[in-house]
């Protein structure tokens, strides 16, 4: 029987029966699918692969664009007015560029004085008119574009540069170029400080030393003007203040409540500066000032301010003022504000003047006013 059911000897008494390895041959098959899988994906390097796509052909072109080829956008104005697009080219310095409306607008200002416009003296260049009829107070404004329209308008004049490095460095660096500068007579470097100013763009003007009721108890400096000089001795002295500087458009007076408020005393006065060509201005300190009837009588470009901002200066001051001088503007069109170039004037002016468009009032240059009475 063993031979029979045994056959080749298989299985003997206490043999095993052979199986097959299925398991370990499944764990083969699986790892080296695994292997193939990774191996295939280093080599094609398609993270998307097995996904649907498409193919698209791009096609490039020689041609070029110009800028006016593309279209732009058009941006509104803190009026309403739509603004041009940007030009491509950047206009040169002191070359009129087109404003909005067709205006030309200036861009820079000449620094150096106009020797046609200068009268050589013992006290050092005066201002005159040319003899083409030029007058410094035009030749030396800061024009008003045209687009400004018919906005309420404010001027703000701010004195007493040149007497502080500080203060005049300070002025410069905050106040924007359509606020107008006082030089006073008595500083340092004053050529080196009225350049950068008009490099910066400001309209200057002359602060020239007049009488008080409290002289010399309060005494504005050297070569102010008085009522007991006769006129030859005040004009002569106008002049040497005149010969401090060169191109500002005209004069401001330096305290003198009292010299303004006698005709006979300041219309002399009055008359030189209306015969070489300048504007000027009261600062509005005084209500006994006949500066206005003064001006009328020899035709010469007059303003006059309706504030003097930081009269009390203070922060909560300065800003009231500011605020009444934008009500002036709205009812009247036109203000005229003054102010000294103390810390806390600047400060408050520099954060007002950068609303003011937003606000719909144009600032201008102290020239704008004449023009505009």
């Amino acid at each position: 029987m063993n031979d029979l059911t045994n056959p080749l000897g298989f299985g003997g008494s206490g043999g095993r029966k052979f199986r097959v390895p299925v398991g370990a041959i499944a764990a083969v098959i699986t790892a080296s699918l695994f292997a193939g899988l990774a191996v295939w994906l280093m080599v094609v390097s398609d993270p998307l692969g097995g996904e649907p796509y498409a193919r698209a052909r791009i096609e490039t072109s020689d041609t070029g664009y110009a800028r006016a080829d593309i279209a732009t956008v058009g941006v509104k104005s803190g009026t309403g007015e739509l603004l041009p697009p940007p030009s491509d080219s950047k206009p040169e310095a002191g070359v009129p560029v087109e404003g909005p409306t067709g205006a030309e607008v200036a861009v820079a200002l000449p620094v150096e004085a106009d020797t046609a416009l200068i009268e050589t003296s013992p006290f050092g260049p005066l201002p005159r008119v040319a003899a083409d009829g030029r007058k410094p107070l035009d030749v030396y404004a800061r024009p008003v574009p045209g687009f400004v329209g018919a906005s309420p308008k404010i001027a703000i004049v701010v004195g007493d540069l040149g007497l502080s490095q500080t203060g005049t460095q300070e002025a410069l660096a905050k106040l924007p170029p359509e606020v107008t500068l006082g030089f006073a007579p008595y500083g340092a470097s004053l050529d080196r400080w009225t350049a950068k100013a008009r490099q910066d763009g400001h309209e200057l003007l002359l602060q020239v030393p007049l009488e008080p009721f409290d002289y010399p108890d309060n005494d504005p400096g050297e070569n102010t003007l008085l009522v007991g000089k006769d006129a030859r001795q005040n004009v002569e002295n106008l002049h040497r203040v005149m010969g401090r500087l060169t191109t500002y458009v005209g004069i401001v007076n330096y305290m003198g409540a009292r010299f303004t408020s006698e005709a006979a005393a300041l219309d002399p006065v009055m008359q030189e500066i209306a015969l070489r060509g300048l504007l000027y201005l009261d600062d509005g300190s005084s209500p006994r000032s006949v500066a206005e009837q003064s001006a009328g009588k020899f035709k010469t470009a007059f303003a006059r301010a309706d504030l003097v901002i930081d009269a009390i200066p203070t922060p909560n001051e300065i800003t009231g003022r500011l605020a009444q001088l934008e009500q002036i503007a709205r009812t009247r069109g036109l203000a005229v504000g003054v102010a000294s170039a103390r810390p806390a004037t600047l400060k408050a002016l520099a954060g007002w003047t950068s609303g003011l468009d937003g606000r719909g009032i144009t600032l201008v240059p102290i020239t704008a006013v004449p023009q505009q009475n």
